[in-house]
């Protein structure tokens, strides 16, 4: 692959995580303890339970307290809800994160409503999807503002360029939409009911994929030049029998050939997730502190 064209996204992270690190000790210092992250996991998924170690562990290694609550997948709603009311009345916990997804019988939009916005790190809450949309100090979800940061770092400035948001989910979609609007992008939502997606992907000076179709987006329907960002993880057939290995929604080795960057599968998108759950703990420790927003995140 041309290295000059692939966003390292897992490098930025790294920077963003060290960065997120060196501000804790002022905050410890302010306010006489560190930064707090409760994270909720329900029941023995595997993907979720490697999920929350790694944050957990990430969260350590910023400095700031990780509060891990397990619960049994029978547990019920309300328990669940009153453990979370528990966590908003803790004036140790910063942050606070529900992994999703929750057993079927619970309602996840239920509990998500439960969490204190302002200790809302995943940027869920409709309080903060509002808050988003009208252009005040939001938590932000984690992954479309990793993407921004990623688009930032390569493009500097996004002023007036053409972005397509390809999905509309409310994790990555329309918060995505939200913030490239904010940053005075034209932007446009395309999603399964697009007609002619092709020639809506064709015109963009950035495209943000996140679908959740492998390859979809093939090299032939990028700009010239686009900056393409991939936050489609989708496991397919590898070349071994048996094997399987991990695309995003955006056939890369042919993309190549037509853009000015574009983030690979892995390596992408998905380091900053996590780093930026940090980030927005750091920046709620603050809020609820009375301070001001941490600088340079």
């Amino acid at each position: 692959m041309t290295s000059d064209r692939l966003i390292d996204g897992k490098a930025f992270a790294a920077d963003l995580r060290a960065r997120v690190g060196a501000l804790v000790p002022a905050f410890r210092d302010h306010a006489g303890r560190a930064p707090g992250l409760a994270v909720v996991l329900v029941g023995e998924d595997p993907a979720s339970a490697v999920y929350v170690r790694s944050k957990g562990k990430a969260t350590r290694e910023a400095g700031m307290e990780s509060f891990e609550h397990r619960l049994n997948d029978d547990v019920s709603q309300e328990e669940l809800i009153s453990l979370v009311q528990r966590l908003n009345a803790d004036e140790t916990v910063d942050g606070i994160l529900v992994q999703l997804p929750l057993p079927d019988h619970i309602d996840d939009k239920a509990v998500i409503a439960a969490i204190d916005p302002d200790k809302d790190v995943d940027g869920f809450h409709v309080v903060n999807a509002g808050r988003l949309a009208v252009g005040e100090d939001a938590m932000v979800p984690c992954t479309p503002l990793g993407c921004l940061m990623l688009l930032r770092d390569r493009l500097d400035d996004l002023s007036g360029l053409d972005a397509v948001v390809i999905g509309r989910s409310n994790i990555v979609g329309k918060p995505m939409a939200q913030l490239l609007l904010r940053e005075n992008c034209t932007v446009t939502m395309a999603h399964s009911r697009t007609r002619d997606l092709e020639a809506v992907v064709r015109r963009a000076d950035i495209v943000v994929a996140g679908v959740g179709r492998a390859e979809m987006v093939r090299g032939n329907w990028l700009k010239p030049g686009a900056t393409v960002i991939d936050v489609g993880i989708n496991r397919v057939p590898g070349s071994e029998e048996g094997k399987t290995r991990l695309v995003g929604d955006v056939a890369i080795a042919e993309a190549l050939d037509h853009v000015g960057a574009i983030t690979p599968v892995p390596g992408g998108v998905g380091p900053m997730t996590i780093a930026c759950l940090l980030r927005n703990t750091l920046v709620a420790a603050h809020r609820r502190a009375g301070l001001g927003d941490p600088e340079g995140l």
